[in-house]
């Protein structure tokens, strides 16, 4: 499975084979340039703007021209890395991919929205094998929960200006923490950090 990625340019500084076959899996389709370092590519192209970079940090051996000149710092994903960091971070990426966080058609448009539609998708079709009864409400509980929680984390365990944030009556918070058992001394933070 690869990332949609014909609109991609791609710069890959390194010598070492598996990163670039990797590179190549993940974004098929891309315009991908390779060069051991900044000063053969100087050499080879004139200054292309890179939506991706992925430099691979010798020992010993520093790029001779650093490939910041190739940067957008708006819009370019640097990685610079050892091999084994950057294999173990393609990896991941190629992870993320297989399990539909970077395809759009499966993932939907990014929105939250989408994202829970996909994530509870998974779960309700798991449950649905089994012998699970009351989705609506265990579904409903495990949002709220983490809701709940993060409200009050950002209001420091104020209880009135989390419910205030949720839109629910001081009286409703209350209840909701006590029968999510919602612990309050987790939620408030120390010195006001």
């Amino acid at each position: 499975m690869s990332v949609p990625s014909s609109v991609y340019n791609i710069l890959l500084l390194t010598a070492d084979t598996t990163i670039q076959k990797q590179v190549r899996q993940i974004f098929e389709g891309a315009s991908i340039t390779v060069a051991r370092d900044t000063t053969t590519l100087q050499k080879e192209s004139p200054k292309p703007s890179f939506d991706i970079v992925v430099v691979e940090s010798r020992r010993g051996q520093e790029q001779t021209t650093e490939p910041e000149h190739y940067l957008a710092p708006s819009r370019t994903l640097f990685i610079k890395g050892s091999r084994a960091v950057l294999r173990k971070t393609l990896k991941m990426i190629h992870a993320m991919n297989a399990s539909s966080y970077l395809h759009p058609n499966k993932a939907g448009d990014g929105s939250l929205e989408s994202y829970l539609e996909l994530k509870m998708g998974e779960f309700v079709k798991g449950m649905r094998d089994g012998s699970a009864r009351n989705l609506h409400q265990i579904l409903l509980a495990a949002v709220e929960r983490p809701l709940i929680t993060s409200a009050l984390k950002e209001t420091r365990g104020n209880q009135i200006r989390a419910a205030e944030l949720l839109g629910l009556n001081r009286n409703t918070l209350r209840k909701k923490i006590v029968d999510l058992h919602i612990p309050l001394k987790l939620t408030k933070t120390k010195g006001g950090s």
